[in-house]
């Protein structure tokens, strides 16, 4: 589902959030998404889709304060045709930013499904069910024990526009 209204209000919250106290604005309309450090820094997510919204924020709430100084956190992305070893070690470095993903989108009532970025690999495959579950694992931790700081405050801003904007309905 793609509703650019939504991913405005994404941004309207994350910006609100952070732009100040972290020095980081999120911005959506980009190709591919990217974080790029700097005066502000600024996560890019893809087009106007408000999972890739999400899913960014996810990975900067994750990132550590040396990670955040790289551009991309640092990290080499690699395109479609992973084989199986480097399927793998995606989903062992996704698993929490997607578990924070998930809880973003519980906060605004949206549907989530893991993503397993590649479209090579079939979604009843074993590893993705394995994958997927440990998602939803981690998210009951999260649950339990709390969110990282930023990811915790990022959840409950969603929750607040979507109870304001719930209340606005109901007059």
């Amino acid at each position: 589902m793609i509703n650019a209204q939504l991913s405005d209000e994404i941004i309207g919250v994350f910006n609100s959030v952070f732009s100040v106290t972290e020095r980081t604005v999120l911005s959506g309309g980009a190709a591919e998404p990217f974080y790029e450090p700097g005066h502000p820094a600024t996560i890019f997510f893809r087009e106007d889709f408000e999972r890739s919204a999400l899913h960014e924020v996810a990975h900067w709430c994750v990132a550590g304060r040396f990670r955040r100084q790289l551009p991309d956190y640092g990290y080499w992305y690699r395109a479609e045709g992973r084989d199986c070893s480097r399927q793998a070690a995606f989903y062992e470095v996704e698993t929490r930013p997607q578990a924070i993903e998930l809880l973003f989108c519980e906060a605004l009532n949206l549907p989530f499904k893991v993503s397993v970025d590649n479209l090579s690999v079939a979604l009843d495959d074993p590893l993705v069910i394995r994958f997927a579950a440990a998602v939803c694992a981690q998210a009951a931790v999260f649950r339990l024990n709390g969110l990282p700081q930023r990811a915790a405050v990022f959840r409950d801003s969603l929750r607040q526009r979507r109870e304001h904007a719930q209340g606005n309905h109901a007059t």
